[in-house]
């Protein structure tokens, strides 16, 4: 698995704890071990940026996920198909924001946009209500077996 964590946000984002994430929801989701995934941590600017060109809303967001080859998670009796998976662009700035407001704080936050990048990397979406609902369960569930691990 190629995972590229690049921090261009100027915050000192733990680029090792990123990828060793990113590892292991890729591999709970039984993405392709040659599947390649980059993640890029962005300024505001940066965000905003990117936010208006390709969502076309105002703004900066939190995470953005551009997905390359559509892949999907594999199933258990299925071998899942190698490629590139995307790139996901968060910004640690409003993920700092976040996790204040929810008190869970900042590596907690980018941990779960992290996360849920990955996820719509590999097709999963909210806009509806039983779509919110499996994403969400899916997000926490991977969230709390990562911490669950011995460190």
């Amino acid at each position: 698995m190629t995972i590229e964590i690049l921090d261009e946000s100027g915050t000192g984002v733990d680029v090792q704890h990123l990828a060793r994430l990113s590892r292991f929801v890729m591999d709970a989701m039984r993405v392709h071990p040659l599947a390649e995934l980059c993640v890029k941590a962005v300024d505001e600017a940066t965000i905003t940026e990117l936010n208006e060109k390709w969502m076309e809303k105002e703004g900066p967001t939190d995470v953005l996920a551009f997905p390359m080859d559509e892949l999907r998670p594999g199933l258990v009796d299925e071998e899942p198909e190698e490629g590139v998976l995307g790139d996901i662009m968060l910004c640690p700035a409003i993920a700092a924001q976040q996790g204040e407001a929810a008190g869970h704080g900042t590596l907690a936050e980018i941990e779960l946009l992290t996360t849920h990048g990955i996820l719509h990397l590999l097709g999963y979406d909210h806009a509806e209500p039983e779509e919110h609902a499996e994403m969400f369960g899916l997000q926490d569930r991977l969230l709390a077996d990562w911490r669950a691990q011995p460190s």
